[in-house]
């Protein structure tokens, strides 16, 4: 089997339409698909990624898929160094909080959606990597 990447995540979301305007107003994402299926799922994406945003269905759903309480842990975005720093400078002026982590190889960003879903956004672009990793 060969796969060429992620096609996309499904989310949960609580309001569909304030997450899709979110990921478009925040990270600069596109709607995509909006002539089929009603708007259920809403597809919105960059390049090769996507996620799909459904409505939350209560606990008393029959869809295993949405209440076996089986939930991602975060969803992660690559980027190229100048844009994860710009990244964080765009979080900041927006208010929203995010925290810096140094992975050795890499460097993430977390913070979170309206939801609560923990995003992430990294880069593997460290300054001066033969030396420091920072």
């Amino acid at each position: 089997m060969q796969l060429e990447g992620i096609d996309h995540v499904a989310l949960a979301v609580r309001d569909v339409e304030r997450s899709a305007n979110w990921y478009v107003d925040v990270l600069g994402f596109e709607r995509q698909y909006q002539e089929v299926w009603g708007g259920i799922p809403t597809f919105i994406g960059k390049g090769n990624t996507a996620i799909a945003l459904f409505p939350l269905r209560d606990s008393d759903s029959k869809s295993p898929a949405r209440s076996s309480g089986i939930c991602m842990l975060h969803l992660a975005f690559r980027a190229n160094r100048e844009n994860f720093l710009g990244a964080q400078q765009e979080l900041k002026k927006r208010g929203i909080k995010f925290e810096f982590q140094d992975h050795e190889i890499s460097h993430s960003i977390y913070f979170s959606d309206p939801d609560g879903h923990q995003l992430e956004i990294t880069t593997y672009e460290l300054k001066n990597r033969a030396g420091s990793r920072r």
